[in-house]
């Protein structure tokens, strides 16, 4: 039986304060994207809203039911006939924010949700001091979606660091991995391909990541690089730098059947313990 193909597009984003602004960009993104052949497309982290002031960020945004962002792109989604896995939305959970990710089906309808498990708590060396944790909250559960060609595997940004996850997502079943993120520019020059091309070679899987770029208006800086990597490792389909635009691969699921028969990594592992020597001084 021949395995399944579809079209899988990235649409890459420079998001800003405005959510409206923001809107209108996703939603050309996905009608070019549809355009040009794609069955899924997927929206990086932070789609409708990059915006630093915690106050700001309040002010701007509501409860998914009442979100412009995730109405429009539910409505190009029934209109196009098209799968679309909004990396993620700022939304309001009681006191804090949640970075939820949402797919949408063909009709418009919500399949799938995801809260980010992992969140960016770090200082780094250029100065830049980021605390996701006192903003917003934390998802507790994995979550894997079955579309129409493939299993997909639901994740966000600082989540990519985590292999376990994306190894549980495999291990239920995920043909289809993906990371939409904000990466900044500084982690991204330095991690983003690798970590992308290592979490598809580990798990035999797809990864599929739209990606924000470039200056944003509240002064942060994202790496871009939107990627489609196949279960070998290869690249698909990479964006140009920082720009905005577009950017599409055929999903041939054949392959993941032969990754994972050329390197049977999900089905050698086995629990283990680790010990602990302690060599004498002398």
């Amino acid at each position: 039986m021949t395995a399944p193909r579809f079209v899988a597009a990235c649409v890459q984003m420079r998001s800003g304060r405005d959510p409206a602004q923001n809107r209108d960009a996703a939603v050309a993104g996905l009608r070019e994207a549809a355009a040009r052949g794609a069955h899924y497309v997927q929206t990086p982290e932070m789609t409708s809203l990059l915006e630093r002031s915690r106050e700001s960020l309040f002010a701007k945004i509501t409860v998914p039911e009442e979100d412009i962002t995730l109405a429009a792109l539910r409505e190009a989604a029934r209109a196009h006939g098209i799968v679309v896995h909004v990396g993620s939305l700022a939304v309001r959970h009681g006191d804090k924010v949640a970075n939820r990710a949402f797919l949408i089906g063909p009709e418009g309808e919500i399949l799938a949700a995801y809260d980010k498990l992992h969140l960016y708590d770090v200082d780094l060396p250029n100065g830049e001091s980021w605390r996701e944790s006192a903003t917003y909250t934390g998802g507790a559960c994995a979550v894997v979606a079955d579309l129409p060609w493939a299993r997909l595997g639901i994740a966000i940004c600082y989540d990519l660091r985590f292999p376990a996850l994306y190894r549980a997502l495999a291990e239920a079943g995920a043909e289809i991995l993906t990371a939409p993120a904000a990466f900044t520019r500084q982690t991204g020059e330095a991690h983003w391909h690798v970590l992308q091309r290592a979490r598809a070679i580990e798990t035999g899987s797809f990864m599929i990541s739209a990606a924000q770029g470039g200056r944003h208006e509240d002064g942060r800086e994202t790496y871009g690089h939107s990627l489609i990597v196949d279960p070998w490792g290869r690249i698909l389909a990479e964006a140009d730098g920082a720009e905005p635009g577009v950017i599409l691969a055929e999903i041939d699921l054949g392959l993941v059947a032969d990754a994972r028969a050329r390197i049977p990594a999900l089905r050698h592992a086995k629990p283990f313990t680790v010990e602990t020597a302690t060599a004498r001084r002398a």
